[in-house]
């Protein structure tokens, strides 16, 4: 599993997140992230709101419930052995 740092711009915090997976939908990018390599941890679907060509990438947290149910339902199928429960 692919392990990234993100650092959050208000405070210079840096978190670690694991990606369980990645997906392109209607030209926009989306992660989905656990907070846990090995047990049932906290997992986060992320939007990637920087331009093409940024050195930087710029994500939020994806909170808006029916982009999320369709995002949820993608990575779902892409993770057959995973259960998503947001």
């Amino acid at each position: 599993m692919e392990r990234i740092s993100f650092t959050f711009a208000d405070s210079e915090e840096t978190v670690e997140f694991f990606v369980l997976e990645q997906t392109r939908i209607n030209g926009v990018n989306y992660i989905l992230v656990t907070d846990s390599e090995e047990d049932d941890g906290e997992a986060l679907i992320l939007k990637d709101l920087s331009e093409d060509g940024e050195q930087d990438a710029l994500y939020e947290i994806v909170e808006d419930d029916d982009e999320l149910e369709a995002i949820s339902k993608i990575f779902g199928q892409m993770l057959d052995d995973v259960e998503l429960a947001f």
